[in-house]
């Protein structure tokens, strides 16, 4: 009998457009000759060529994808989520370093900064050529960013910020950092170029999960800005909010894309795999757990496709991008652990990826808003009552 993989049997590929598919389809080569023949050894040694990928993922033309202007491709929301899908597919940290620049510094600047701040960085960070950093998670702050300790105060015209920032993806190799800090009037961003006296940005090491990423702390000591550093449009939590929305956005396509790089890689080892004289795919529960795991990644890919036309229409909601960030990322981290048993001890090596999915997806379940955070933002959409405070 011939075989069919789970895209064709929900005939995915007819949800999409030929300027999707093909942008998909680019994306998806480059993972395939750039990424996949070293990222097992990157994740190994705790490392990632962030500055080579930058160059090579502007080329490409997916840094801000979906911003218009200043150089950037101006896609669609669909299309920007179908890249995300292909680069996760990859390495949860190639989407990681593509989301926070696009979506998080990027869009920062884009939507709430002046147009000489949008001028001065958003071209070359389009290349790739300067790379930015989201600064608002810190040491004791992370669900509850409100409660927020950098503190920025004013000293004649300037801008004087101090404290720290924990969990900063491409911090220590960022050429700009968009901080938040409580002011006086509310929290604020600013613009930070990382050279700036007093700002200094530590890696974080010793990580299990997202190990082909930079990951970092930011140390702000007495950090002068000039007053024009401010993001003038953005004035209290909303707008920090309105970036990770964008960023959680990418993760309902890409944590599919994790799952389905496990679901294939799982597909080949049992028709390959030889036991008991027949393979391993012909087992009844081998089968069983094949389909289980093709109807949530099937689900989660319908619900992704659902919102990126929401989001292309205008019409996508917060509690919306929460649906989808607490389905796909945890049936995405079910599904790597199905396909860790599947290839048995096998699945724990580098040399397949599944574990390694798995292990970035604890990371990817935890950041943009944990599951509890999502869900009781669901909770409030349906109940009209906050459980947060």
């Amino acid at each position: 009998m011939t075989s069919t993989t789970p895209w064709d049997l929900f005939a995915l590929d007819r949800l999409v457009d030929d300027t999707e598919r093909d942008l998909a389809a680019a994306v998806r080569s480059f993972v395939d000759r750039r990424v996949r023949p070293d990222v097992g050894t990157w994740f190994d040694e705790a490392r990632l060529p962030v500055r080579e990928l930058a160059r090579e993922l502007g080329d490409l033309g997916v840094m801000g994808m979906h911003l218009e202007g200043y150089g950037c491709a101006g896609s669609s929301a669909t299309a920007y989520g179908l890249a995300c899908l292909e680069l996760e597919a990859g390495d949860s940290g190639l989407r990681s370093l593509v989301s926070v620049q696009g979506s998080l510094a990027m869009y920062a600047i884009h939507r709430w900064g002046s147009e000489e701040q949008r001028t001065t960085w958003l071209p070359r960070m389009a290349t790739g050529e300067a790379l930015g950093c989201f600064g608002l998670t810190e040491p004791d702050f992370g669900s509850d960013p409100g409660g927020m300790r950098t503190r920025a105060r004013r000293d004649g015209s300037d801008w004087v910020l101090d404290g720290s920032k924990m969990w900063i993806t491409n911090g220590s190799v960022a050429d700009v950092a968009v901080v938040w800090a409580r002011t006086d009037e509310g929290i604020r961003g600013f613009v930070v170029p990382t050279d700036t006296p007093g700002f200094s940005a530590p890696e974080i090491t010793r990580k299990l999960s997202l190990r082909a990423s930079v990951t970092s702390e930011l140390v702000l000591e007495g950090v002068r800005l000039p007053a024009d550093a401010m993001l003038p449009e953005a004035a209290g939590l909303s707008g920090p909010l309105s970036c990770l929305n964008e960023a959680r956005f990418g993760i309902v396509f890409g944590a599919m894309g994790a799952a389905r790089d496990c679901l294939r890689t799982a597909l080949d080892y049992a028709r390959d795999r030889q036991i008991f004289d027949q393979s391993l795919a012909s087992f009844q529960i081998t089968q069983t757990k094949l389909a289980d795991m093709t109807l949530e990644l099937g689900k989660g890919m319908l619900l992704a496709l659902h919102l990126g036309r929401l989001k292309d229409a205008g019409e996508l909601r917060p509690e919306q991008v929460s649906l989808g960030k607490l389905n796909n990322v945890r049936e995405a981290i079910g599904i790597a652990r199905e396909c860790r048993t599947i290839l048995g001890a096998n699945g724990i090596s580098l040399e397949y990826p599944v574990l390694r999915h798995a292990n970035n997806l604890e990371s990817v379940l935890t950041y943009e808003g944990t599951s509890e955070v999502h869900q009781l933002t669901i909770g409030r959409a349906l109940t009209g009552e906050s459980a947060f405070r």
